[in-house]
């Protein structure tokens, strides 16, 4: 039968699944499928999981308390093997490099960090203050001038000077936080974010990174919004 993967764990890693449900119309208990000094996550299935809400609760749930009790390597919600022998052989020919990983995550968590400019006034304002000729620009369109040229001129001005104030912004903001990270990674915003940032967290850097972010929310202000989430299962760093 067809195995659900959640994470691969040391092979003396607890595993407390006490409580905890797997994926599926009708969950499988979960167990371990076990390979030398790894240990995988797993629960049978037989029907195709899709990302719906109560399963992509279950695999989270899975991971916070596997966490809880020691490193893992959490996988990505959807992860199928065919059976246990294919558990087995992947744990076995990547052992050295998972074990690795388990020693790398040790004592960590993972902490996302986003920005989006929730409100364009005070930002547009801003520019039109420290940019006599975007703000003549406006004026003359504010004024009637009928030249189509103008918000063309005006919007051209406008996106070069925000593109820029974010790109310093979030290259700021990423020097300030890497100092309570032991690695990172910066993916691609999505939405009206202009950063998508994951930090690899040691626990005994957790409250100065939290101190940070109230310390940053209150700072950079004008319609910015700073969100933190975290902690969270080191999913950017497997």
């Amino acid at each position: 039968m067809a195995l659900y993967v959640y994470s691969i764990a040391a092979e003396d890693h607890p595993r407390d699944l006490d409580g905890l449900t797997g994926v599926g119309s009708s969950p499988s208990p979960l167990r371990s499928v076990t390979a030398g000094s790894l240990s995988a996550v797993v629960s049978d299935v037989s029907e195709e999981i899709r990302p719906k809400r109560r399963d992509l609760l279950a695999h989270q749930e899975v991971q916070e308390q596997l966490m809880a009790d020691g490193p893992i390597l959490p996988l990505q919600f959807g992860y199928i093997a065919a059976d246990d022998s294919a558990v087995r052989q992947v744990l076995e020919t990547n052992a050295d490099g998972y074990l690795d990983a388990l020693r790398r995550l040790e004592g960590c968590a993972e902490y996302n960090v986003r920005v989006a400019q929730d409100d364009e006034e005070p930002l547009l304002q801003q520019i039109l203050r420290d940019f006599p000729e975007a703000a003549e620009l406006n004026e003359r369109i504010r004024a009637g001038d009928a030249d189509p040229q103008l918000p063309l001129a005006l919007g051209e001005l406008v996106a070069r000077e925000v593109e820029a104030r974010q790109q310093s912004l979030s290259a700021g903001l990423v020097q300030a936080l890497l100092p309570f990270a032991r690695d990172h990674v910066t993916h691609p915003p999505t939405g009206n974010d202009f950063l998508n940032l994951s930090l690899l967290v040691p626990d005994e850097q957790k409250e100065d990174l939290l101190t940070a972010h109230t310390n940053l929310s209150r700072e950079i202000g004008g319609g910015i919004g700073l969100r933190f989430a975290g902690p969270l299962p080191p999913y950017s760093f497997v």
